[in-house]
């Protein structure tokens, strides 16, 4: 059997600089792109935007809710002080679906320091509030906004964590689609070392003068044995 073509996304939070700039390279990847917010206004103004830039009409703005109930794959990129009551908005419309969850557990003021939820990360937190019948993966945490605007293929790595092989792997094309380069990073459980990274490179930048720190994954081919 083929695998089924994901066409539409919703980028939840999408009004958000992050979520934006990754509906962009969606939209030019040849997605069909949902802005979900809370406020059907600000959604409409930033697809509007998107489509002038894009193009063409891949973008469309709706509520929150609305977008997770079209989508095939939806993508979550609020702050976090907004990640559990999001989530608890949309669980009935993402189930049988897979979640992306972007968000990073910091807190302003502090944002070069993790603050982990009691399930150990923010992706293992909406696995707790959605249930089994969503499959969570983790992505997308450490790539700056900086990087998304332009057309370029951006020269920052993405990990990717996830509830099985098989969404990790949808992932990973969204991943390529937008321009970069994906590594599948395991299991779920693994997503804290994703979300600390930011909090990390956002250190970085303060503490060196960098803009927009990123990382990469380097190494050399396995020479085959015998």
């Amino acid at each position: 059997m083929s695998e089924r073509i994901i066409l539409t996304l919703a980028v939840l939070g999408g009004t958000g600089k992050e979520g934006s700039g990754l509906a962009y390279r969606w939209a030019r990847a040849g997605y069909l792109v949902l802005i979900g917010s809370r406020s059907l206004e600000r959604a409409q103004k930033a697809a509007a935007d998107l489509n002038a830039r894009v193009g063409s009409e891949a973008v469309r703005g709706l509520e929150n809710a609305e977008a997770a109930a079209q989508c095939d794959i939806a993508v979550l990129t609020v702050p976090y002080e907004a990640h559990r009551s999001t989530l608890e908005a949309v669980r009935s419309q993402l189930q049988g679906k897979v979640l992306v969850d972007v968000t990073v557990p910091i807190r302003p003021p502090k944002l070069t320091v993790l603050s982990l939820p009691p399930e150990g990360s923010a992706a293992l937190e909406a696995k707790a509030v959605l249930g089994e019948g969503v499959r969570v993966v983790a992505a997308f945490h450490n790539v700056s906004h900086v990087h998304l605007v332009g057309d370029s293929p951006v020269a920052c790595d993405v990990l990717v964590a996830g509830d099985t092989p098989e969404a990790r792997q949808q992932v990973l094309r969204m991943v390529e689609a937008a321009g970069m380069v994906g590594w599948d990073a395991g299991p779920l459980e693994n997503a804290v070392v994703l979300e600390g990274l930011t909090p990390i490179l956002m250190g970085i930048n303060k503490r060196y003068g960098l803009r927009a720190a990123g990382i990469r994954i380097v190494g050399e081919p396995r020479l085959a044995e015998g």
